[in-house]
């Protein structure tokens, strides 16, 4: 009896508490972190009911989420997908496998290819790491580069090289490579199996055979080992020669970075850009198989893109391309970079605005 008296006394002494104190009050909830019913965007109304979407609304915005990593993809992959193209360019004029393609009388319209010159003498190939470790004799008196599948600087070669325009003999490696490695070369490792080589000669008096001769009588391609034997380096003239070396601007520019992505290791690649990838169904050891609604997306994706990349090239609002304020006259290359960087940060435009028009990447741009 004493402790249900007890019992009572305690709850009337709480809830006398309770009284004394009036209701509880809360603060108003800040409106910035609200979700109202409907919000007006350029996707349309987007409707909620106590702040879940509604059925339309979560279609409508993962039509624009794989729509906007669409576009994203396209200017990012650029490089990647240029680079694709330049391979299947050169396959189609048999500048591959040790044999090197020169514009022996100058380049021409019939060539597509970005940023290309008609008073420079151009020799190229592709360089396939695929069996082990190859080597470039390169020519004196040149302008070389070599560039990895992603579009990557691996080394100068010429005026601007470790040789210093003397000429030399150049070891490329794979990607992992641990087996030999000679003396006597300037050596590099590709963090692709896929490279891509080109050399500007120079006209001497408007006369293009010069060059053409260094070239022929310097430049060597051989597989490391059979360095004691090598092979002879064909040579095939590309003057005149119709084949394209442009990615392309529509839907099945995700299918070259794709077949890109199939045959190299990705260990090199960000992990940001591998997810950008993926998330639009470009992934390493799977099909790319875009259903019905994503082949309309990424098909209005890429148009974007294109259109986007265009108006970089030709109206960038990006001040720092111009050579003084209020010129018509801009660069295109900013930042100093061959890596696009900029005090720690990437320059996407720059970026994207580069590799759309022109092709080749070095720190001696």
């Amino acid at each position: 009896m004493k402790r249900t008296v007890l019992s009572i006394g305690l709850l009337a002494l709480v809830c006398a508490r309770v009284d004394a104190a009036g209701p509880i009050r809360y603060e108003p909830i800040p409106a910035s972190i609200l979700t109202p019913d409907r919000v007006e965007t350029r996707l349309g109304p987007l409707t909620f009911f106590d702040g879940f979407p509604s059925e339309e609304t979560v279609r409508a915005v993962y039509d624009n989420l794989d729509f906007e990593r669409g576009v994203r993809a396209f200017l990012d992959a650029l490089p990647i997908a240029s680079l694709h193209a330049m391979r299947e360019g050169l396959r189609e004029a048999g500048a591959v496998d040790g044999t090197v393609g020169i514009f022996e009388e100058l380049m021409d319209s019939r060539t597509l290819f970005l940023t290309a010159n008609t008073e420079s003498i151009y020799a190229l190939t592709w360089l396939d790491l695929k069996d082990g470790p190859m080597v470039v004799e390169s020519a004196p008196n040149t302008l070389g580069i070599l560039d990895n599948f992603w579009f990557g600087h691996v080394t100068d070669l010429g005026n601007a090289g470790p040789d210093r325009g003397q000429g030399g003999k150049f070891l490329i490696l794979p990607p992992g490579y641990d087996g030999e490695v000679p003396e006597g070369y300037h050596t590099f490792t590709s963090p692709t199996y896929g490279n891509w080589l080109i050399w500007r000669g120079v006209l001497e008096a408007g006369d293009p055979k010069p060059a053409v001769a260094n070239l022929k009588a310097h430049t060597r391609i051989y597989p490391l080992a059979r360095r004691e034997q090598p092979p002879a380096t064909k040579f095939v003239n590309l003057s005149g020669r119709s084949f394209n070396t442009v990615h392309a601007n529509d839907i099945t520019f995700y299918e070259e970075v794709d077949a890109v992505l199939q045959e190299e290791p990705v260990d090199s690649l960000d992990p940001e850009f591998l997810g950008l990838l993926a998330a639009i169904g470009i992934e390493k050891g799977k099909p790319f198989a875009p259903d019905a609604r994503m082949t309309a997306l990424l098909d209005d994706a890429a148009a974007v893109g294109n259109a986007t990349a265009r108006a970089l090239v030709f109206k960038t609002r990006d001040p720092e391309f111009f050579y003084y304020p209020g010129s018509a006259w801009k660069t295109g290359f900013i930042g100093g970079s061959h890596e696009f960087l900029a005090d720690g940060a990437r320059l996407l435009d720059g970026r994207s605005l580069f590799f759309y028009y022109a092709t080749g990447i070095t720190p001696a741009m």
